[in-house]
């Protein structure tokens, strides 16, 4: 028996490191909720490794990570974050790449709010309007942006109410805890919002890009495999039919 256990292990160790069955988890913005999940189904279906997927706002993630959460990848929702973990020496050498281009929109459920390319946002004929904390989140700041473009950022934060992230800002305005709010478009992408119809796409020219990029954390070998996945086309393909661009 032991000759037997020998000979199994020795067997295992030829194994093509991507072969071996190795957990991996990954920190996702929660702007790419759904179209992670769909890679991940994606992936797994044609390997032996499993992905867990821990979701935040980029900055809470990111806060996490230096105190030591032991996450084997970040997918941001910005540049900045990556680069400063690069900077830090807290990456894989050269495993920051830019995964996805988003888009924000001004969206409501109540179909009798009109948003009229966002005049809405001048004529004021709301309570509540939710944003992602932009301190935390890109979209929120990008949030930020385009009120301030548009010049009502002083005269709207007392109707201001803040999520933690993009997903909670989501719930805000679905549930109905506030009229209108600026998500991504993403969000009604997914099954979540897909009969959602009553929105402003926000014109890029009005807040700064928002290039979200990933970087590996671990020297695992199945976060090597899932990395490469995502540069894949068929990865690329899932990401589109959420609402992002990809960089070529």
């Amino acid at each position: 028996m032991t000759l037997i256990r020998s000979l199994a292990v020795f067997a295992l160790l030829l194994l093509p490191l991507e072969l071996i069955a190795e957990p991996v988890r990954i920190a996702v913005a929660s702007n790419f909720t759904h179209a992670m999940q769909d890679l991940k189904q994606a992936f797994e279906r044609q390997s032996e490794h499993e992905v867990e997927l821990i979701f935040g706002s980029t900055g809470k993630i990111y806060a996490q990570i230096i105190n030591g959460a032991p996450f084997d990848a970040f997918f941001a929702a910005d540049v900045t974050r990556p680069e400063k973990l690069e900077q830090e020496g807290r990456i894989q050498p050269g495993s920051r790449f830019s995964y996805a281009l988003g888009r924000i929109v001004l969206w409501s459920p109540q179909s009798d709010l009109s948003m009229d390319e966002g005049r809405v946002l001048q004529e004021g004929n709301f309570h509540h309007l939710a944003i992602a904390n932009p301190r935390l989140a890109p979209y929120g700041k990008a949030a930020q942006q385009v009120l301030q473009t548009r010049g009502v950022w002083h005269a709207l934060q007392d109707k201001i109410v803040r999520g933690e992230n993009i997903g909670q800002t989501f719930q805000f305005v679905s549930s109905g805890n506030a009229e209108l709010g600026f998500i991504a478009l993403s969000q009604l992408k997914s099954q979540a919002g897909e009969s959602a119809a009553n929105l402003w796409l926000v014109p890029t020219q009005l807040y700064e890009p928002i290039e979200q990029q990933a970087v590996q954390l671990s020297d695992k070998a199945a976060v090597t495999v899932f990395m490469d996945f995502v540069k894949s086309d068929e990865a690329k393909q899932i990401i589109h039919r959420y609402g992002y661009s990809t960089p070529r």
